[in-house]
């Protein structure tokens, strides 16, 4: 049933998809399938994400690459935690997830044992409410085409094109389940590897976000965690046409499932096309993908992760200090309701609303400001305003700087608690 799924959306793609590669094509078919809104958003604990974690098992066996698990599944089931980092902000504590777990074995006698994991999360938003960036969205499905079904599509090209190739590493492919709620099913994968031990894990490339790509522009973030890494990118990047604007540099940190390797001390590269306007919205739909995009970074991740499988030497792990939003602390911080603009803004964040009710609200906060202070602390990015907010409570008043217009402003708002 599901490879007739499958099959009949490849069929059903419009006439002006015509142009598009037999790859692009496939690819698309597969964020169509994930994105509908039958798979209700693929929150974690709805039947739409169920129907998605068979359909990428399906795939997987479709395509001849074997489940990793000794039992000969493709799952791996794992139990939200009540204090997981965002149950206490949604319904899916004590929920029932599952990780999509396929390998090829690797041929090599003394490198078999050592492994290239490719990832990417599966799981989004469902009917929205935590996370979401777009007002009164609740009960509204969030399709998340290119967060993450675009991801996932790659990874089921990437696998479909390896599948009966013999390289000298072992090749693990990962559909993380639990990713919007902290990274919680690569996190469960790394603490329950299913390629005894951690330490076997030679590289971790993750594909969050890849179907949006504009002027050739990707992103390739932890290519600092290796002292090899820029090197193989860049002259893989060369041997492409087209070639990327490719963008890499940086630790393993960062919101994605990457993370979760490198805290154990893997080296990491996560590949993304950037930020945009949909960004966790019920708005990023399928027919935004740019599938021969998607398809260029797909092929170019395969040539990365061939390339790992097979050199001979080991890498040089870079390792760095967490940030200060991977430390523990104060949770999500206090509450204070904008919506910022996921492309950015120089000299702060700009939003693009203000919720109903919140703070902000009250505050006088519009679409258009800028915020560039919150208290004492600089605001240059969203990650200097998550850090502000997590060193308030619920019931502080603090002076919020920001610039609209040619305005440079202050205004004073009591932040709330997150429910």
């Amino acid at each position: 049933m599901i490879a007739l799924i499958a099959l009949l959306c490849a069929q059903s793609v419009p006439a002006v998809q015509d142009t598009l590669s037999p790859v692009a094509r496939r690819m698309l078919a597969d964020v169509r399938y994930l994105s509908d809104t039958a798979r209700q958003g693929r929150g974690v604990g709805t039947r739409g994400i169920e129907d998605a974690a068979r359909y990428i098992a399906a795939q997987f066996k479709q395509a001849k690459v074997a489940p990793a698990d000794s039992a000969k599944t493709y799952f791996q089931q794992f139990t939200i935690s009540p204090d997981a980092p965002a149950a206490m902000h949604s319904n899916a504590a004590g929920a029932v997830t599952r990780n999509v777990v396929a390998v090829i074995p690797g041929t090599n006698k003394q490198l078999r044992g050592e492994v290239v994991v490719i990832g990417a999360h599966y799981d989004h938003l469902g009917y929205g409410g935590f996370g979401a960036l777009d007002p009164d969205s609740t009960g509204k499905v969030h399709p998340g085409a290119d967060d993450n079904a675009s991801g996932i599509a790659a990874l089921l090209e990437i696998a479909r094109e390896l599948s009966g190739e013999k390289p000298a590493r072992t090749i693990v492919f990962i559909a993380f389940s639990g990713e919007e709620l902290g990274d919680l099913g690569s996190e469960y994968f790394v603490k329950h590897p299913l390629v005894e031990p951690v330490d076997s894990i030679y590289a971790m490339l993750n594909m969050d976000m890849v179907g949006r790509l504009r002027d050739e522009k990707l992103i390739a973030t932890g290519a600092a965690t290796a002292q090899e890494f820029p090197r193989i990118l860049d002259s893989l990047n060369h041997a492409q046409q087209p070639m990327f604007d490719l963008r890499a540099s940086g630790d393993g940190w960062g919101p994605s499932d990457h993370a979760s390797f490198f805290a154990a001390k893997r080296p990491v590269i996560e590949f993304f096309t950037d930020l945009h306007a949909d960004y966790h919205r019920t708005t990023d739909t399928w027919d935004k993908i740019n599938a021969t995009g998607m398809a260029q970074v797909a092929e170019y991740v395969k040539s990365v992760a061939w390339t790992l499988a097979n050199r001979p030497a080991s890498l040089t792990f870079v390792d760095a200090a967490p940030p200060k939003m991977a430390m523990g602390g104060s949770g999500y911080g206090a509450y204070l309701g904008t919506i910022p603009d996921m492309t950015g803004s120089p000299g702060g964040v700009r939003i693009t609303g203000v919720r109903a009710g919140s703070p902000a609200e009250k505050a006088g906060l519009q679409a258009g400001d800028v915020i560039t202070a919150i208290g004492d602390k600089t605001v240059a990015n969203l990650f200097d305003m998550t850090d502000a907010l997590r060193s308030h409570e619920a019931g502080d008043t603090v002076d919020i700087g920001l610039t609209r217009g040619e305005q440079k402003l202050s205004v004073k708002a009591v932040l709330g608690k997150r429910s």
